[in-house]
């Protein structure tokens, strides 16, 4: 994912990003447009991306991202039949 489709998908949605470069790593500060206390920064794009869809979803699809994330970690930790 690149930031500048993330940044204009949440433009479109009336959010903003900023994008600030903290010691070896990059910060992404989101808030939304018509209300600064709806706000908060993730540490990687796909990060940033999914606080603002959870945040536009009203978090209906937390559980579903949850259960993707833990069998993305289980395909990591398969026996391979190489030696």
């Amino acid at each position: 994912m690149l930031i500048s489709e993330i940044k204009k998908w949440a433009k479109q949605h009336g959010y903003s990003i900023v994008k600030e470069k903290e010691n070896d790593s990059f910060a992404y500060y989101w808030s939304k447009n018509d209300d600064s206390s709806i706000s908060g920064v993730a540490y990687s794009v796909s990060k940033v991306a999914a606080a603002i869809f959870n945040h536009i979803t009203n978090n209906a699809w937390i559980e579903h991202q949850k259960e993707y994330k833990e069998k993305q970690e289980l395909k990591h930790f398969d026996v391979s039949n190489y030696s």
